[in-house]
C-alpha cells in the first residue's frame, strides 16, 4: 500500500473509532439518550425522514447555488478592479475586512425584515458570505504574478486584457479554487442560517421544527446531512480544479 493510500485511510479509521465510542457511550448509558442519540438512532431518523430531507435540501441547495454564483461573479469583478486600480483597493479593501467582523446571524434578521420570508434574503446572505473569500483570494492571486512577466508582456505591446487573461488569471487559479472551496462550504451554512430565522422550506426550517419537537435524533441527522452536502460540493470543486489545472498533478502520473 502506497503512503498516499495509507494517509487516506487514516481519517476513515478515526471517524470509525469515534462512531464506535459514541455508540458505546449511548448503549451503556454513559450519556442520557435525550441529550445524545446514538448513531444507530440518527441513521434510523435519517432513513425515515429521507424524502422530507431531500425536499428541504432542494430548496437549500438552490439558495446556496444561486448565492454562490452571484458571490463568485461579484468577488471576481471586485478583485479585478482592486488589482487594476490601486485607488479602488485602498478604498474598498478595508470595507471588505470590516464586513467580516459582522456575524451572519446578526445580518440575517435584517435581511428577513427588508426582503420578507422568500428566497431573496437567503440568496443575499449566501452572496455576502461567499463574496469575501473569492475577492480576497483572487486579489492575492492576481498580485502574486511576477512583475518581470508583466513587463515582458508590455514590451510585446500586450493590452491590459491580454495580460490579465494570459498571465494573471492562470496564476490566480490556485487561489480561485481555494477560495471557491471555502465559499461553497459557507454558502450551505449561510443558507441554513437564513432559514433558521424565517422561511417555509429548507433544511434550516426543518432543523427549527425538529428542535421544537425535541427530536434530537432528527436534529443530528440533518446536521450530518448538511455536512455531507458541503463535503460533496467541495469534492466537486476539487474535481473541477483537477481538470482545470492539469499541470498541478503531473507528478502523480
Amino acid at each position: 500500500m502506497s503512503n498516499k493510500k495509507r494517509y487516506n485511510i487514516i481519517p476513515v479509521v478515526v471517524i470509525a473509532v469515534l462512531l464506535v465510542i459514541w455508540q458505546g457511550a449511548c448503549t451503556f448509558g454513559l450519556v442520557p439518550g435525550y441529550m445524545l442519540p446514538s448513531p444507530v438512532k440518527v441513521v434510523k431518523a435519517f432513513v425515515s425522514d429521507f424524502p422530507l430531507l431531500m425536499s428541504h435540501a432542494r430548496v437549500t441547495i438552490l439558495e446556496a447555488v444561486l448565492g454562490l454564483v452571484i458571490g463568485v461573479l461579484l468577488g471576481f469583478g471586485c478583485a479585478a478592479l482592486m488589482d487594476s486600480f490601486p485607488v479602488v483597493k485602498k478604498g474598498l479593501y478595508p470595507i471588505l475586512v470590516l464586513t467580516q467582523t459582522i456575524p451572519p446571524v446578526a445580518i440575517a434578521p435584517l435581511l428577513i425584515l427588508w426582503f420578507s420570508y422568500g428566497i431573496a434574503p437567503k440568496v443575499i446572505l449566501v452572496v455576502l458570505v461567499a463574496f469575501f473569500p473569492m475577492a480576497v483570494g483572487l486579489l492575492e492571486g492576481f498580485q502574486s504574478v511576477d512583475e518581470d512577466m508583466i513587463r515582458l508582456m508590455k514590451s510585446m505591446d500586450a493590452s491590459r486584457w491580454q495580460i490579465f487573461w494570459n498571465v494573471k488569471f492562470p496564476a490566480a487559479l490556485g487561489e480561485f479554487f481555494s477560495g471557491l472551496k471555502i465559499a461553497v462550504a459557507y454558502s450551505i451554512v449561510g443558507a441554513v442560517i437564513a432559514e433558521w430565522l424565517g422561511g417555509f422550506n429548507g433544511l434550516g426550517v426543518y432543523m427549527t421544527r425538529v428542535k421544537k419537537s425535541l427530536s434530537y435524533d432528527k436534529m443530528f441527522a440533518v446536521i450530518f446531512f448538511v455536512s455531507a452536502i458541503s463535503l460533496i460540493l467541495m469534492a466537486l470543486v476539487k474535481y473541477i480544479q483537477y481538470k482545470a489545472m492539469p499541470w498541478e498533478h503531473t507528478e502523480d502520473k
